[in-house]
């Protein structure tokens, strides 16, 4: 589970969004950047004899920088006011299939899957999806998945209208095809944050996503 004092060191910084306070702060921050890291830690060695393919993770591949890059943002507030980790199945490939769990208070949320891949990378999950879509079926239809997330993401934008290029309409899984992402999530409440039995929790939550996650991976991963 995570700490009070992180919560409330976030809580505090969305509040205080600028450098002055960060740096009158820094003793705080420091706190809250070894508790988030004992977080990631916890959970990681919870989840990895779950799933194998976490085994190289290291905690400096979960975390996210405290800093926004507000390069392009009409937002200039220098710092996120959330607290994210990602548990990737492949860490050397940066947009893997992987577990992705977000604290925001009111926002809080699970996720897994494949978000926006690579033109490249589209391309090979829906060849997968072309030739084995009765495993993806098969995958959302699981208990456990359905239990849990009912199906996978299909909010506005992340559909299309028509079939991808090269693909009938009439394609079995074209609503599978039509997808640009492959994704799956729940709204976590925020008091679970702080429970005793969080990893355990958490864990039964994320692993629901194994199948999907090892879809994906498998899809990226072969050679065309």
């Amino acid at each position: 589970m995570i700490t009070k004092e992180a919560l409330q060191f976030i809580e505090d910084l969305k509040l205080n969004n600028n450098t002055e306070w960060m740096h009158a702060n820094k003793k705080r921050y420091e706190i809250f950047k070894k508790d988030y890291h004992q977080y990631i830690a916890s959970l990681l060695a919870v989840m990895k004899p779950l799933d194998k393919s976490l085994e190289p993770l290291e905690v400096k591949n979960c975390t996210f920088r405290i800093n926004r890059d507000i390069r392009f943002s009409k937002d200039k507030q220098p710092y996120k006011t959330n607290i994210g980790l990602w548990f990737s199945t492949n860490k050397n490939n940066k947009n893997s299939s992987g577990y992705y769990l977000h604290y925001e208070k009111g926002n809080s949320f699970l996720a897994g899957g494949i978000w926006c891949p690579e033109p490249s990378e589209l391309k090979k999950i829906r060849k997968e999806i072309e030739f084995f879509h009765d495993d993806l079926e098969n995958i959302v239809k699981e208990t456990t998945f359905k239990n849990e997330f009912i199906e996978l993401s299909k909010e506005e934008g992340n559909v299309l209208k028509n079939a991808p290029k090269g693909y009938d309409i009439n394609h079995p899984a074209i609503d599978f095809l039509k997808l640009k992402s492959f994704t799956a999530s729940q709204k976590i409440d925020d008091k679970l944050f702080l429970d005793k039995n969080f990893d355990v929790i958490i864990s039964q939550k994320m692993i629901a996503l194994k199948s999907l996650n090892d879809f994906l991976r498998r899809a990226v991963e072969t050679e065309e």
